[in-house]
């Protein structure tokens, strides 16, 4: 079986083709082109069959595990090949991504860094602070771990782009948060404040953790699975249970905290991860219909009960 790679634009990317046995797989495919361009490593790869110019339907993408001949029409196939730029795997994201904020908070707590700021920097913190830091990493602390041990991700790789864009937004708002909880002139709220506070979050975050428990089963140890209806715990109530309690979590910091920054992470975090569930939502509803022998998506909240 012959098969052609080109370009979206229709240029030839291998010249004169490919040739491969009845049984070669995408995979195969994926493989002999980066042994011929040296620069196109599989998880670089977008291969779609081609469509009519000026249609609005969208290419289907080749799956790697299925056979080459699945796509072919006869002996020969044309796939067209779109770069996705350099690409780092999600763990190695996620790392760099959680390890900011990690690093970045206790400096802020140990250091006298606001003396460069123009303010008396006390060294002793306030019982609330200390809360604060020991809370703010252990957060992150687990999201690490979760990162390597819990989570199995359906996508291997992500553009490394997403790196600098991700690695901005947590470790930004990091510096943003510690400089503003651990200010000298911080004041803090009442002692029975602060107790419900880091006791509602601390309950969010191993909610939270048992809810990745429970999405990590819904997967095989390769990633694969496909979209399937979450079920246990607070998923038997809410779509996304994992985002709200990770939202619910930090609203129990800023209980225990009360600070203009904290809430405005809040603020964005939640307004990031609603439109996250709102897709995911959507597109379960859309998997699970009721028809032609597949379940019916249950009714359930999407991300924020009693709001949404």
């Amino acid at each position: 079986m012959k098969v052609l790679v080109v370009s979206r634009s229709g240029r030839e990317v291998v010249r004169g083709g490919l040739e491969f046995s009845d049984a070669a797989t995408v995979a195969h495919l994926q493989e002999a082109i980066y042994r011929k361009t040296k620069k196109f490593y599989p998880s670089r790869q977008r291969l779609t069959l081609p469509v009519q110019p000026g249609s609005k339907e969208k290419p289907i993408v080749l799956s790697g595990k299925k056979s080459i001949k699945d796509y072919a029409d006869g002996n020969n196939l044309t796939v067209v090949l779109k770069d996705l730029g350099p690409q780092v795997s999600y763990r190695t994201l996620f790392f760099f991504e959680y390890l900011g904020p990690l690093l970045i908070y206790p400096i802020f707590y140990y250091f006298p860094v606001y003396q460069y700021f123009g303010f008396k920097d006390k060294h002793e913190k306030l019982p609330v602070q200390t809360y604060a830091m020991y809370y703010w990493c252990f957060h992150y602390f687990k999201r690490i771990l979760e990162t390597f041990f819990v989570h199995r991700f359906s996508h291997a790789t992500s553009p490394i782009a997403n790196v600098f864009r991700n690695c901005a937004y947590y470790w930004t708002f990091g510096a943003y948060i510690a400089y503003h909880v651990n200010h000298p002139l911080y004041t803090p709220v009442s002692d029975l404040q602060i107790k419900i506070g880091f006791a509602f979050g601390l309950l969010c975050q191993a909610s939270n953790f048992y809810c990745h428990i429970l999405l990590k089963n819904l997967r095989s140890s390769d990633g694969s699975g496909g979209y399937q209806i979450p079920r246990g715990f607070l998923f038997n109530i809410v779509t996304c249970a994992n985002y709200t309690t990770e939202i619910y979590q930090w609203l129990g910091f800023n209980i225990a905290t009360q600070t203009v920054a904290g809430y405005v992470f809040l603020l964005v975090a939640a307004s990031i991860m609603t439109n996250w569930a709102l897709g995911k939502h959507r597109r379960l509803k859309k998997l699970f219909d009721g028809k032609d022998g597949r379940p019916k998506y249950p009714r359930r909240w999407v991300i924020l009960p009693p709001f949404l």
